[in-house]
């Protein structure tokens, strides 16, 4: 297990009412309600990656990977998913500025049903 996820491990041990799992690379923690979204982090040496469901950004510093991992659980975190039917496509994060929520980055799949109707949807942990 990497120094990485060892830190982030210890960090959780602090939460225990979150669920997590850690394999040979990467620790996961399940989302803390229906309303939540799962928080993933892979540490594969010279690049971290940090997973809000089916948003993600690389890092190429740990410190920065694991503040990001932190912040998916913090009240001013949230992710808006874009989905055609049921088909989620488009996840965005967006960070609480004052009283206004505002867009950070876009993880996107270039292939979807985009006949189907459009529906936006928000997610936040929020520990």
């Amino acid at each position: 297990m990497s120094k990485t996820i060892q830190q982030i491990e210890e960090w959780l041990k602090e939460k225990p009412h979150l669920s997590y799992e850690i394999e040979e690379h990467l620790i996961a923690v399940k989302a803390t309600s229906e309303t939540g979204f799962n928080v993933v982090l892979t540490d594969e040496g010279d690049e971290f990656i940090v997973f809000y469901d089916g948003w993600h950004e690389h890092f190429g510093h740990s410190k920065d990977a694991i503040d990001c991992f932190q912040f998916g659980f913090s009240s001013r975190c949230r992710i808006k998913v874009v989905c055609r039917g049921k088909f989620e496509h488009k996840w965005t994060l967006q960070y609480l500025e004052g009283e206004q929520w505002t867009d950070y980055s876009t993880t996107a799949l270039l292939f979807f049903p985009f006949w189907r109707k459009k529906e936006v949807k928000y997610f936040q942990n929020g520990v």
